[in-house]
């Protein structure tokens, strides 16, 4: 099954944050991590008094099913040092499951497609770079991006 995985990260190196969550999930057996958007810099959404945000969106390959790959990013938030202190405050790493193909999930622990993508320019912008035609697995996305006003998302550039 293929996903998108969105990451996010505000405290400490932000790069060196998003990098090692990355290079835990390719450890992960059966698991492969497909392609990497660029990172972007992002204003944060829903608590304001906090720095900004390092975001990209990962296509990752597994023989996990949703469940199992949400405890997959949970477990790698938690081993490097995620403290959930504050709903959507500052955090060394964050991981959602954005799409899992085009399977639908609604559990308890997890709603996949996200429940919040298409109100987050941090996921969408990052998002149509990996599919530009605006689609990913039969769910487009594109159009959602007109309607989001302000959060600010520039590329980071290794210059």
């Amino acid at each position: 099954m293929k996903y998108i995985i969105g990451l996010g990260a505000n405290l400490g190196n932000r790069e060196e944050n998003i990098q090692q969550a990355v290079d835990a999930l390719s450890l992960v057996p059966d698991t492969a991590v497909l392609r990497q958007s660029s990172l972007y810099e992002t204003e944060p959404v829903g608590y304001d008094d906090q720095p900004s945000f390092y975001n990209c969106c990962l296509e990752v390959s597994s023989s996990l099913e949703p469940g199992e790959m949400l405890g997959v990013c949970l477990g790698i938030e938690a081993g490097l040092g995620r403290v959930r202190e504050i709903k959507n405050g500052p955090r060394k790493i964050d991981m959602d499951v954005i799409f899992a193909e085009d399977k639908a999930v609604q559990s308890a622990n997890l709603t996949v497609p996200h429940p919040r993508y298409h109100e987050r320019r941090f996921v969408l912008i990052p998002l149509l770079e990996l599919f530009p035609d605006g689609e990913a697995y039969g769910i487009p996305f594109k159009q959602h991006l007109f309607g989001i006003r302000g959060q600010a998302v520039k590329e980071v550039n290794d210059n």
